[in-house]
């Protein structure tokens, strides 16, 4: 059965992602896009692009300020260049776009539709020529694919720039012609996103004297990536309370290609831009665990605890016993910092517990009845949650693919598994298993089975979870970004 999935053999990556100058927009999972669709990139301190429509390819360099506004359903994106290059040409634009946003919360999904609301360019080369936008046709369409653990996003463009061009010193005003067409997609999660941008152009050159037209093509190639890594940091003094502890480094990149085709002089070529943005440094709590010493989970266990994940008030983490259903369940969605709403503090009626076995007083209470509700966990029975009764493997791998929301990726139904205990998975969770295994998430014993309905362990429970973050940080974005750029 050929796998859906690419193969994922570079493990070590390096995080990679783009700080915009200006963003107005608050969100709890972390943000990448490039600015525009000239195929710029950027980072805390400047912006950079090429520019095709004269006689070669010209690199501005500058600041860009972009701004991203929401009100009633409708997002207003402005972006703002000032650029110049090393040659003394200048560039200035200014433009606006508008999307209507279509929340279909039935189906977890966000759909928006952008066309141009304003718009101002103008090019002043070092000799004298001048490129002026004087139309802007544009619309573009996404549907954002909302889940738990992590939203995905697809969208098309389609474009067309009319400039007035004056050469020279000359007072005559010809017409240039910019065609485009764009596909984007990306994700957004907590730990990292990638956008990735890929654009055609074609412009069409003012008629020469003898009434013939000219054509150049340029493809521009840009990927914007941000994402939150764990790095530990020993502490080497021996005479200490503790021998290191995590941080966690936030960095971010955009890197960008255009292949060109131009009339001569220019020609064709490839030009390469690569931006970085600063790295930030966060310190995380150190764990004190006294039960851990070369225990093969110890750095598991002892990242995840720094993260809040697990919250123990003990110096024993116990790593041999049986993981809980309501800890592990908590456990994820903290792992992936998914927000739960708090009950107002004035309530005329008393809240009632969605299972009969839980207190609606628990500190975490929120975070099962959230899980329950977005579908990643359900109970035993209808009525009865069992909190203190061991994770399976199998429940466990269920509540990671739910939280991604690919189950449904899985093949049609009566396909087998590739273990040998095949027929003792459940029908129910038989998708999740397919498809954590394709992710890389889990994997067989020496004999290759998947032992369904064998207790998860503490250990266990945190080298899958801790699996299950590294997908996010790295596989999605090896997937969104250098499969695409550098395996298309």
């Amino acid at each position: 059965m050929k796998s859906f999935f690419k193969t994922y053999v570079h493990k070590q990556l390096i995080p990679l992602g783009i700080i915009l100058l200006s963003v107005i927009l608050v969100s709890p999972k972390a943000e990448a896009k490039p600015p525009d669709y000239n195929g710029g990139v950027s980072n805390e301190y400047t912006y950079e692009e090429y520019f095709f429509l004269a006689d070669r390819p010209i690199l501005f360099k500058g600041k860009a300020t972009i701004t991203e506004k929401e009100n009633k359903g409708q997002m207003t994106s402005t972006y703002r260049f000032t650029l110049a290059s090393d040659g003394g040409d200048k560039l200035t634009r200014s433009v606006s776009y508008i999307a209507d946003l279509d929340n279909h919360q039935d189906k977890s999904q966000t759909t928006s539709n952008a066309v141009v609301k304003s718009f101002s360019e103008k090019v002043t080369l070092a000799d004298k020529s001048t490129y002026t936008l004087d139309d802007y046709q544009f619309t573009h369409g996404t549907v954002i694919d909302n889940l738990p653990a992590s939203d995905y996003y697809s969208g098309n463009a389609l474009g067309r720039k009319i400039y007035k061009v004056k050469y020279g010193s000359s007072k005559e005003e010809k017409l240039l012609t910019v065609h485009f067409t764009v596909r984007n997609m990306g994700y957004e999660n907590f730990w990292g996103a990638t956008e990735t941008q890929l654009i055609d152009y074609e412009i069409v050159y003012p008629k020469d004297p003898y009434g013939n037209t000219q054509s150049g093509f340029v493809t521009s190639r840009t990927s914007d990536s941000k994402s939150r890594i764990l790095q530990y940091e020993p502490h080497d003094p021996s005479l200490s309370s503790f021998t290191g502890g995590h941080a966690v480094i936030s960095e971010s990149n955009m890197i960008s290609e255009y292949k060109y085709n131009l009339p001569s002089p220019a020609g064709a070529g490839t030009k390469n831009l690569n931006k970085k943005s600063t790295p930030k440094i966060e310190r995380l709590i150190v764990p004190k665990f006294r039960d851990l010493n070369k225990h093969w989970a110890k750095d598991h266990i002892e990242k995840l605890y720094s993260l809040g994940v697990f919250d123990e008030s003990t110096q024993f983490f116990s790593p041999n016993t049986p993981m809980k259903r309501y800890q592990y369940t908590v456990g994820i969605l903290k792992a992936v910092d998914i927000r739960v709403l708090e009950d107002p503090k004035k309530k005329k009626v008393v809240k009632k517990a969605i299972f009969k076995d839980l207190n609606v007083k628990e500190k975490d209470y929120p975070y099962i009845e959230s899980a329950v509700e977005k579908g990643i966990i359900t109970g035993v029975t209808p009525d009865i949650f069992n909190p203190d009764g061991p994770i399976t493997r199998v429940q466990a791998v269920a509540i990671l693919v739910r939280a991604l929301g690919m189950e449904g990726r899985a093949p049609s139904p009566g396909f087998r598994t590739q273990f040998v205990d095949d027929h003792k998975i459940s029908d129910w969770a038989k998708d999740s298993v397919y498809v954590a295994t394709e992710l890389g998430l889990v994997s067989g014993d020496e004999f290759n089975r998947f032992n369904p309905q064998q207790p998860l362990t503490r250990a266990h429970a945190a080298a899958l979870t801790s699996r299950f973050l590294d997908f996010l940080e790295n596989d999605l974005k090896q997937n969104y970004r250098d499969d695409i750029l550098f395996f298309d």
